[in-house]
């Protein structure tokens, strides 16, 4: 990750350097940065290029000491339960703090893979002290912008391992893969299969690590075959599962690495007529409230992800006074909750 950039550096480009850089009026370029509509397409894309091109960041048009303290939360969606979780636990600590909170959904990319500039004059015009972001991952440029303008953020649950010095917030997925795999292997289950997201996030990798520590420590082989990616896709996951079932040894229980896909897994067991938890025993992750709807209700490693929200909020506001957390990593206690989706081998 770049530099910080010292209190002393100096200012960024003018107004009138990016006007003249897109060939244009000081008044058009200041349309074009303040958002107004009359100004031409080509004229527009020009001074948003050269905006670009330069560094420029607009400044705050408002007293700072009179402003609420703002911060940004940036999530990937507003439509899940996840994400629920996420707010609900940035809404008490940002109300424990004295903070407001804007949120976003989603952080738009240029074709130059920079943040979209809308998004950026924003951030900087209302003021926001610092950004939480729960987002699959930033790029490069996005990281390289907030260090260059010392906006402090914190990642909460980041699906690759962010660069050096970045603080993120996550749950102890290891020990959730081993919690869940224990569990089945104390119900007296050998044949234990794993249905896994994306290959390379951080989360997945330690879940399945954790399973293969726990087979290992009770004297089982691990099985390549037994190991299925789904993307944490609820339709993915009734496919893998599919092919589970197919194999000449199929497991009697499954390790499910969200809630989301053991929907996916309950209905491939339904469509082969296979009852839950007497013919397959099925563990998942997150315990999202939908793990409690499910029929049977499902068993589930809890991840504190309201917890892991509001501890990310709490460091933020330490690096929003200077302080740097002593690891830039920080993860939260998972643990095992029961309900009816497993049983003892029969």
């Amino acid at each position: 990750m770049g530099r910080t950039a010292s209190a002393s550096a100096p200012a960024g480009p003018t107004l009138a350097v990016v006007a003249r850089e897109a060939g244009v009026s000081v008044p058009t370029a200041s349309k074009v940065v303040n958002g107004r509509d009359d100004v031409a397409p080509e004229t527009r894309r020009r001074v948003t290029e050269a905006l670009d091109r330069l560094g420029y960041v607009r400044r705050p048009r408002f007293d700072a000491a009179k402003a609420p303290r703002l911060i940004d939360l940036v999530v990937h969606s507003l439509d899940s339960s996840w994400s629920g979780a996420v707010l609900h636990g940035v809404e008490q600590a940002a109300h424990d703090a004295g903070l407001d909170v804007v949120v976003s959904a989603g952080l738009a990319r240029s074709r130059s893979g920079r943040p979209e500039r809308g998004w950026l004059d924003k951030l900087t015009a209302r003021g926001s002290a610092g950004v939480l972001f729960n987002l699959a991952e930033l790029t490069e440029p996005q990281y390289a912008w907030l260090t260059q303008h010392r906006i402090p953020f914190v990642m909460i649950d980041p699906a690759h391992e962010p660069p050096p010095g970045v603080v993120s917030v996550g749950a102890a997925n290891w020990q959730g893969g081993v919690t869940a795999t224990q569990h089945l292997l104390g119900l007296g289950h050998e044949r234990i299969a794993v249905v896994a997201g994306h290959r390379r996030t951080m989360c997945s990798s330690a879940r399945i690590a954790g399973y293969r520590s726990a087979l290992a420590s009770a004297g089982l082989r691990h099985r390549p075959e037994y190991v299925r990616h789904a993307g944490f896709d609820e339709a993915v996951a009734r496919g893998r599962m599919r092919e589970l079932l197919d194999l000449p040894e199929p497991p009697t229980a499954v390790v499910v690495c969200s809630d989301r896909m053991a929907r996916g897994v309950y209905d491939a067991a339904a469509e082969r007529g296979l009852r839950i938890p007497d013919d397959i025993s099925v563990v998942g992750f997150d315990d999202l409230p939908e793990a409690r709807w499910a029929s049977p209700p499902l068993t589930t490693v809890r991840q504190p992800i309201s917890e892991m929200a509001a501890t990310a909020l709490r460091l933020l506001v330490r690096m929003m006074a200077g302080d740097r957390p002593e690891s830039t990593r920080t993860e939260l206690s998972t643990r095992l909750v029961e309900r009816s989706s497993t049983a003892a081998l029969r």
